[in-house]
């Protein structure tokens, strides 16, 4: 397994990570266990995860599942959306983040976090205040690194300066959904990145199952699947998709591909990205994935890609994760008093 740095400060990576989201979603705990061991056993050192998970459910399993090997994985976890909904126990506050990582800590069963990550914007608090809760559970130990995740590049940046002004650590990391169909964080996040030392840790990179072939023209969707469980982000009769998998299996097919190869070989090529999430059901997947993963592009297979999806853009720019509320209504328009 290919080892990366997570950008200039933080820590030595795989460049395959292991996304837990879905690993109670089929797994009684002893098939998650062996899942979580067969990763750890091809080289993979990042697992990531997120408090909101299973509401806390996917942190305790990995706590005791990771108890014999916790040394052997850089774990990371988030916080900021809301845990069962309750906007209370939401954001990035500091009030919250101080409770939250109480939390995490004692499901995790660890008394250290490597990676912790505000898991989504948060305009209501100022990035500062943010910044700053997580260096002081950097400065108490309870937490090695801080992070982001869809963080817009303006965010990202505000983000550096604001840890420059309060002379605190800054963040290492920032977590963008990033594959073929979703190329928007190219245009600024990316570079962005890269200008700050901030390492890039990729989630979705197959779009939610898009990329590794199973959603076709005219076939339902296969039992089981995203879209098959109504997912409004991951619908099988999604004509924009259909129309450019199709062209990106036709480009698989000349280089002597899957698709699911062409997706995970394509995701780690960008410099600035340190890790590619993956988030297997089973075994079966997880092996497919780690061996897709192995796939290195030549560079008229990326060029050909880049002429179905230009670089910069998403095929639908919501599975870019976040929106601003710039964009809503309120904050666009003056009102008469």
């Amino acid at each position: 397994m290919e080892m990366r740095h997570l950008g200039s400060a933080g820590p030595a990576v795989s460049a395959i990570g292991l996304g837990t989201m879905s690993l109670m979603t089929t797994n009684d705990e002893r098939a998650a266990g062996e899942l979580l061991g067969r990763a750890l056993d091809a080289g993979v050192t990042l697992v990531d995860t997120a408090d909101v998970y299973g509401d806390g459910e996917v942190e305790s399993a990995l706590g005791r599942l990771l108890a014999s090997r916790r040394d052997a994985v850089v774990l990371a976890t988030k916080v900021g959306l809301p845990m069962n909904g309750d906007p209370e126990r939401a954001g990035g506050s500091r009030r919250w983040i101080v409770r939250a990582v109480e939390d995490s800590l004692r499901r995790l069963q660890t008394d250290h976090i490597d990676l912790y990550q505000l898991h989504r914007p948060d305009p209501s608090t100022p990035i500062d205040e943010t910044v700053a809760a997580f260096d002081e559970l950097r400065q108490a130990g309870k937490i090695r690194w801080a992070g982001s995740s869809v963080f817009p590049a303006e965010m990202l940046v505000e983000s550096q300066w604001a840890a420059e002004r309060q002379g605190v650590a800054p963040f290492v990391s920032e977590q963008s959904p990033y594959s073929i169909l979703v190329r928007g964080t190219e245009r600024a996040v990316l570079p962005a990145a890269q200008a700050h030392g901030v390492g890039v840790i990729a989630w979705s990179p197959l779009n939610g199952g898009w990329l590794t072939g199973k959603y076709r023209r005219g076939v339902a969707a296969p039992e089981g699947s995203r879209a098959a469980s109504g997912n409004p982000f991951v619908r099988a009769d999604d004509e924009a998709k259909l129309a450019v998998t199709e062209r990106l299996a036709r480009i698989a097919d000349a280089a002597g591909l899957s698709l699911m190869q062409l997706g995970l070989g394509w995701a780690q090529e960008h410099p600035a990205i340190s890790s590619v999430l993956v988030g297997p059901r089973t075994i079966e997947q997880l092996d497919q994935l780690l061996a897709a993963a192995q796939t290195r592009l030549s560079a008229a297979t990326l060029d050909a890609i880049d002429e179905v999806v230009a670089p910069g853009t998403s095929v639908d720019p919501r599975n870019e994760g976040w929106s601003s509320p710039a964009l809503a209504a309120p904050a666009r328009r003056r009102v008469a008093s």
